[in-house]
């Protein structure tokens, strides 16, 4: 696969961006969360690349090579949205569709709330509606319990100290520990580990939890989606429960809901090939107009 490299200044500060496909294709905009980089998509962008879309592939604010700014309110999710208009805009673009995990799906549907007129389609991972995790946080005791990290990761220096030890010994049993293991491989690891050791990295990808705690976005009347919607979620996440996604279904005026019964919270990785094939249909139909909800072993 080839790919193409480039940094662009947008929101004042430089994002690095990986490009693949032909130029003259529908864009496609893939958004990683924590703990990863543009190469959390490396099995999707040869598929969707290879079907004739263009995709451009952030490292968003803080991770790998991007800036790193190190005032904690610049991570706010409003902000992050603003880098990713800010692209869409200097690469030419009218309407892109999008595609969000973890992190990236809070700021997809953020975008799509606010900025729906620049989306053909919406495509969301593991990433509950913001209003539904609202809600859960202050109601569910057992979605409380499982962001335990999302709290430790508010204190200073510590959550650093203790991901680096040891060849960022804990980042990696924390990864692995939360996926299929067949899913990242020693290289993809090694990858991994060199992102995560560029200057000031780590502490300006735990920044994204820090901001969301100080400086929560104000969330828009309208609080639904009106653009096709593809949410993909897999069961099995330990830090996400699946009984968020049915709600968030119930934003979207057009949207899809698939449930991978055995795969985990990285279901981009635990079932690469299906996930690739549910996208290209995705993008390439005609939507109903009538949500669904379907399940896949």
């Amino acid at each position: 696969m080839d790919y193409e490299k480039k940094f662009i200044q947008t929101n004042k500060i430089k994002l690095h961006i990986t490009l693949a496909g032909p130029p003259d294709g529908q864009p496609i905009f893939l958004l990683h969360g924590f703990p990863e980089f543009w190469y959390g998509w490396r099995v999707q962008i040869p598929a969707l690349a290879k079907a004739g879309y263009r995709v451009i592939i952030p490292d968003q604010r803080g991770y790998n090579l991007s800036d790193k700014p190190k005032d904690i309110k610049t991570f706010r999710v409003d902000n992050c949205v603003a880098d990713l208009l800010g692209l869409i805009d200097a690469l030419g673009y009218d309407k892109v569709y999008l595609i969000g995990h973890d992190w990236g799906g809070v700021v997809a549907w953020a975008f799509a709330l606010g900025h729906s007129n620049r989306l053909y389609k919406l495509g969301i991972m593991n990433t509950p509606h913001p209003k539904v995790m609202s809600r859960f946080l202050r109601r569910d005791p057992e979605q409380i319990r499982r962001f335990w990290y999302f709290l430790f990761f508010q204190l200073p220096w510590l959550p650093e100290y203790l991901l680096r030890k040891d060849d960022w010994g804990n980042t990696v049993r924390m990864l692995l520990g939360s996926n299929k293991r067949s899913s990242f491989s020693i290289k993809d690891i090694e990858e991994y580990k060199q992102a995560w050791s560029q200057p000031g990295a780590m502490t300006s990808m735990l920044n994204w939890y820090r901001a969301a705690i100080r400086y929560p976005p104000k969330l828009p009347r309208d609080l639904h989606v009106h653009i096709p919607t593809l949410m993909i979620w897999g069961v099995k996440d330990i830090a996400l429960s699946h009984r968020m996604a049915r709600p968030s279904l119930d934003y979207c005026d057009n949207g899809t809901l698939v449930f991978f019964e055995d795969a985990t919270h990285w279901v981009q990785h635990d079932e690469a090939e299906a996930v690739n094939q549910l996208l290209l249909e995705f993008f390439s139909r005609k939507q109903s107009g009538r949500n669904k909800v379907g399940n896949k072993k």
